[in-house]
């Protein structure tokens, strides 16, 4: 798809991973959450009576809630390339994520920020 970028990291010896898809321009977005214990972070912006309608990336990680770490590695990257949300004391990427729980699969090691820069 023109306009989106979309980087992986697997660890097959931890059974976990992660997927980040990059948007060239800032996206809107929404999201249906499924569930019993859903991990997520920075979802508001994907509600529709947000004030900031635009997001700069998604995230979907392994790890459960540990998972959810990893959105710095990708807030990390757009930050370095000067991508984001521009306030008046600097650049913010918006970076909703989403985890999975499957620290039981092989082992309890989540994806982590190294990785999800790596991805980007």
């Amino acid at each position: 798809m023109q306009g989106l970028k979309v980087g992986h990291v697997s660890h097959q010896e931890w059974g976990t991973g992660l997927t980040v898809f990059l948007f060239d321009r800032a996206a809107v977005g929404s999201y249906v959450l499924c569930g019993s214990g859903p991990a997520s972070h920075e979802l508001a912006p994907l509600e529709p009576d947000n004030s900031v309608e635009r997001v700069h990336a998604l995230l979907f990680s392994g790890g459960s809630a540990y998972g959810l770490h990893a959105a710095n590695g990708v807030m990390r990257y757009l930050t370095e390339r000067g991508i984001g949300l521009t306030l008046p004391h600097g650049i913010v990427p918006i970076v909703p994520a989403v985890a999975i729980y499957d620290l039981a699969h092989k082992a309890a090691f989540p994806p982590t920020d190294a990785d999800a820069y790596q991805a980007c």
